[in-house]
């Protein structure tokens, strides 16, 4: 049994995660909590694309109060981010959140982790305990002899005990690093000591382009692994891609189905149609059907064929031309310039 399989289940608003559930998809508004017309805009485009939980930073009292009024105009689990300040995480709670996350080390003392653990308590609303190997502590740093995997494990560990032996477990654990085998090491080490469901996430991975390739690869390997029951995909541009890169590796793994996937090939000398433009434009148009099929989009009749037994449906160029293939048939020749809207006019009716 994988660790995804055997954790222990935690309701976050109507999401369930852990215990074998689907691995729930996060994200991140990166808009000022307190304006909530911008958020709940943000929060509806990411709904859209297949966002599933959200978080929402807040620092001030002002963004806590209006986690409740962006509640009323979402329909996915909030989250409130909480840095330093316990006060904030008790008035998050008050205002709705379905789960606060908080670093137990730096809200201001065993005092304040107890009055913040009596509050979620009392309305039983899970705490994710957040750990990052940018802010690990120096006593674990010196015992280690540097940032290490050890060291993350043990402070996630440490955090986490710090809210069980106030008598309450209701609890997600999340373990960030840049480093991506260290993170990897960091949740092998982590899964050996505890059932609570892990949030995973590649910290600080960077732009679209390399936060993508660092997000796959890091998460990627832990789900392979049976490791992880929510995930984020932490990129430095709008929240949307990171819903986007989500479904993707997800959908990679086996481990999601719905969505249209496209397979396209490198190119290479053969190719006499715009390839390129082609297979983008397909993508694009490709995200607005609720459909679980595969399509194809081939450079040139040489591969069409073959790839047309594995997809449901493809396009395959000639020379200023091109075929509409289904179900590894041949439909029709088309000019270069029509095979689009042939390709849209079969997903609009298909199955019909």
């Amino acid at each position: 049994m994988t660790h995804h399989e055997r954790t222990k289940v935690v309701s976050i608003g109507g999401v369930k995660i852990g215990g074998g559930n689907p691995v729930a998809i996060q994200s991140m508004t990166n808009t000022p909590t307190e304006d909530v017309a911008a958020t709940v805009a943000q929060i509806l485009k990411l709904e859209q694309a297949g966002c599933e939980i959200v978080r929402c930073t807040a620092p001030t009292i002002e963004a806590a109060k209006a986690l409740a009024e962006i509640k009323k105009q979402i329909h996915i689990p909030l989250v409130a981010d909480i840095h330093f300040d316990y006060k904030m995480a008790i008035a998050a709670m008050e205002n709705g959140a379905d789960k606060i996350r908080i670093n137990p080390g730096n809200i201001g003392g065993p005092d304040k982790v107890k009055a913040v653990v009596d509050v979620a308590k009392e309305r039983n609303i899970p705490i994710r305990v957040g750990v990052n190997s940018g802010s690990l502590e120096k006593n674990l740093i010196e015992k280690y002899g540097g940032v290490t995997a050890e060291g993350i494990a043990e402070s996630a560990m440490d955090k986490v005990h710090m809210i069980e032996d106030l008598g309450y477990d209701n609890l997600v654990i999340s373990i960030k690093s840049s480093d991506v085998p260290m993170c990897i090491q960091a949740h092998e080490k982590l899964c050996a000591q505890t059932d609570h469901p892990l949030h995973i996430g590649i910290t600080e991975a960077g732009t679209v382009w390399s936060g993508n390739i660092k997000s796959a690869v890091g998460m990627g390997i832990l789900l392979y692994m049976g490791i992880g029951d929510t995930m984020r995909v932490s990129l430095t541009g709008d929240p949307v891609e990171e819903i986007r890169s989500a479904r993707k590796i997800l959908r990679c793994l086996g481990m999601r189905k719905e969505g249209i996937e496209v397979v396209s090939c490198p190119t290479c000398g053969r190719t006499k149609i715009d390839q390129i433009s082609l297979a983008n434009q397909v993508e694009k148009m490709a995200e607005q059907y609720p459909l679980s099929i595969k399509i194809a989009v081939m450079g040139c009749v040489v591969n069409g064929p073959g790839e047309a037994r594995e997809a449901d449906i493809g396009v395959a160029g000639g020379i200023g031309e091109g075929i509409l293939f289904k179900h590894g048939e041949i439909i029709k020749k088309l000019p270069e310039d029509q095979l689009l809207d042939a390709l849209k006019n079969e997903l609009d009716h298909w199955g019909e």
